[in-house]
């Protein structure tokens, strides 16, 4: 017991430093985010006793909020109000980083990593500055959600086909987008993954039914806003994707608060249902692909389709990227003896690209500044997952060369 604390126990103190720090700077109120509007009517039905409300009021994402509905009860204890709620609702997906943090730098010291690799991995899951901007515009949820399915894959990788089956569901149920961890835990998984899926789809089915039922007996459901709308359409359609250039200007956009959204594009008609679909759709192909390569690539396999998924999703926004940093994070630091450059490099691209860059470029600027950085990523993952030794040719040819005998001249020729 002792051994433990004195291992884990530095690890415990500076996350649990770092989930205070985070829950002082991001959860003081929500009166500017999505969460006043999508989620706190929900939560403030469901503490008055209305659970039929809540479920009518619930979003798209309703099913993190029934995972995290037993928090939005802890406040009543103390007569806290709705801020408490918000806070008590949100402090938990913290805490679940934290705990993948311990877990992940409790791996690395046993790998041999520095200490200076540990910190920066330990940093990246806790106060990383696109968790900070996540829980500011009231989505921590999508914390949640790379942390469950980072799991999922560890615990696949370890052959444990039950708890794997468990957070992949408790992923699922969180947020749909979770669906892309599903290839990657069946690649990973040794034997037993029909079990996998069976708990999976179970849980997933007991939270999704009672969202269901509001709207099959007729009711409304759902009370999310677009983030950024074309004034009239409802529709979403951000700088930071792969589709911007296909748009047209012309149109008056603006965001939920009617901001007006100066060079913001509209989306083509045959765009509108098309990249979620696109995304899943994908996903099988690629993940067929990257089976053959076996259990290894599981967790890179993860972070590539992560990475399609906010290349491709005309909604992109801060915090989609989110979950392809934490599944980068997890396989970078459990296969490699250095710090986690890639991780750190890709969280502060995220917050240059995406919180920087509007404050002095045009959104077309923007968008190219986006695809600059997105495609070779794209290429660069796609490199590592199906081709890992093509990188590699070119200097192995160069050692080749440089070994090769010199010929001695022929004297008297």
């Amino acid at each position: 017991m002792t051994r433990r604390l004195r291992d884990h126990g530095p690890a415990l103190v500076f996350a649990t430093a770092g989930v205070w720090a985070m829950s002082f700077v991001a959860l003081y109120g929500f009166g500017w985010n999505d969460y006043e509007t999508e989620v706190a009517p929900a939560y403030a039905a469901l503490t008055a006793g209305h659970v039929w409300q809540f479920l009518t009021l619930a979003p798209g994402y309703g099913g993190s909020l029934e995972l995290r509905a037993p928090f939005a009860f802890l406040p009543g204890l103390w007569g806290g109000g709705a801020v408490a709620v918000y806070q008590a609702v949100s402090i938990p997906c913290l805490i679940a980083a934290a705990l993948l943090a311990v877990w992940l730098v409790a791996r690395m010291r046993a790998l041999g990593h520095s200490r200076l690799a540990r910190a920066t991995a330990l940093g990246l899951c806790v106060v990383n500055p696109v968790t900070l901007y996540a829980l500011q515009l009231g989505h921590p949820e999508e914390l949640l959600g790379a942390v469950l399915c980072v799991a999922a894959v560890l615990s696949a990788q370890r052959g444990h086909a039950g708890w794997s089956g468990i957070l992949l569901g408790l992923a699922i149920v969180n947020k749909q987008w979770a669906l892309l961890a599903v290839g990657p835990v069946l690649v990973a998984l040794p034997a037993h993954r029909w079990r996998a899926i069976a708990v999976a789809g179970t849980i997933a089915v007991c939270f999704y039914v009672p969202l269901l039922l509001p709207a099959y007996i007729g009711h409304a459901s759902g009370s999310g806003t677009a983030a950024v709308t074309d004034s009239g359409s409802g529709t979403i359609f951000q700088p930071w994707q792969l589709w911007w250039f296909f748009g047209s200007h012309g149109h008056v956009v603006r965001d939920t608060f009617g901001v007006l959204k100066v060079g913001y594009r509209t989306p083509p008609a045959w765009l509108q249902n098309l990249p979620h679909p696109l995304i899943i759709a994908l996903s099988v192909p690629v993940t067929l692909l990257a089976a053959r390569r076996g259990r290894r690539d599981a967790m890179l396999l993860l972070a590539f389709l992560f990475a399609i998924r906010f290349a491709l999703d005309s909604w992109d926004t801060v915090y989609y990227p989110l979950p392809f940093i934490f599944a980068l994070l997890a396989w970078e630091t459990l296969r490699r003896e250095r710090p986690p450059v890639l991780s750190l490099a890709a969280s502060v691209v995220v917050w240059l690209v995406f919180i920087v860059a509007p404050e002095h470029l045009s959104a077309d600027a923007q968008s190219g500044v986006f695809l600059v950085v997105a495609v070779p990523t794209l290429v660069a993952l796609g490199t590592a997952l199906f081709a890992p030794s093509a990188r590699l040719r070119p200097i192995r040819r160069a050692a080749h060369t440089r070994r090769l005998p010199t010929r001695a001249p022929v004297v008297g020729s």
